[in-house]
């Protein structure tokens, strides 16, 4: 195996692994689909064992293709910490940069990666906004360098670097009877139809945490799975809905009505997050760096 199989078909291999798809992992790679299949044709025989089986319409990995998986990874980690070191000794001209970040970042990492992209132009850097499920999974598997989350995971063990205030309000549309109105209780507001994202976001966990603490019962009306899909719910006059001021970055002023209620805002952070244990690149060392030194004055938000 080790004379015969190509590093470019552990990346194939590795793509499929994790996506779960041949299409996805061409567009990926920007392969085509009998290529891919030829590539993975080819791996197998080579290794002598079947790797992929074909349920349905769905794709699931055998035992031996889990292991492959892992050991391909653990392949790439070992060239990717290569290329890092390559990298400090040339003082950041070159190296990679991969980061994986919940919806709501998708506000403002862009931002922040595209001004360190230009500070350090050698740098090539990838950003993949998701869920917090798919975050979580992607932590778990060691898919990127660092991983940007609102709520650390509790079972997973982390090194967290606290980095800006993510304060969440509540939003509802600008004529509904409760905007304009201070010290709303939370008990009025449970009465309220709720918008919430999926089950284990990290805001819809700090509300329902909220709302546990004080003895009330909270029941969301609908889940949608973005910000925008929420926005325009609110707008349609859905309900109302906590999301993170981050949010409103590109909405007027006005378009929402914030509610005063209290309780809010639920002042959270920004969290940079990487495996326990694992020393960071240097070019990851530099990002962070560069992250924790964006906004030191609001870098831990003071209790309401």
């Amino acid at each position: 195996m080790r004379h015969h199989t190509t590093f470019r078909q552990l990346e194939i291999f590795e793509a499929i692994a994790r996506l779960g798809s041949f299409t996805r992992a061409a567009d990926e790679l920007y392969l085509t689909q009998p290529t891919i299949s030829m590539q993975m044709k080819k791996l197998a025989d080579t290794v002598g064992v079947q790797l992929i089986e074909q349920v349905g319409k769905k794709i699931k990995l055998t035992d031996a293709g889990r292991e492959l998986a892992q050991a391909s990874r653990e392949v790439f980690g070992i060239m990717d910490r290569f290329t890092m070191s390559m990298a400090e000794r040339q003082g950041l001209k070159k190296g990679r940069l991969a980061l994986m970040a919940v919806s709501t970042a998708s506000y403002f990492a862009p931002r922040l990666l595209g001004e360190f992209s230009h500070k350090y132009p050698g740098i090539e850097v990838s950003l993949k906004v998701t869920n917090r499920e798919q975050v979580l999974a992607g932590l778990a598997d060691n898919l990127a360098d660092l991983y940007i989350l609102g709520q650390p995971p509790e079972d997973i063990e982390v090194e967290a670097k606290p980095f800006m205030c993510n304060p969440l309000v509540i939003l509802a549309a600008p004529d509904h009877p409760l905007a304009g109105q201070v010290d709303i209780p939370l008990a009025r507001l449970a009465k309220e139809p709720w918008l919430m994202r999926e089950p284990g976001s990290g805001t819809r966990m700090a509300v329902e945490r909220l709302f546990e603490d004080e003895g009330i019962e909270f029941r969301p009306r609908m889940d949608l799975g973005s910000n925008e899909a929420i926005k325009q719910a609110i707008l349609a006059g859905l309900g109302i809905a906590v999301m993170s001021t981050h949010s409103l970055t590109l909405n007027p002023p006005g378009q929402f009505a914030v509610l005063k209620a209290r309780g809010f805002p639920i002042l959270r952070q920004w969290y940079a997050v990487y495996p326990a244990g694992r020393p960071l690149s240097a070019v990851a060392a530099t990002f962070l760096d560069y992250l924790l030194a964006q906004d030191a004055a609001q870098a831990r938000c003071a209790a309401p």
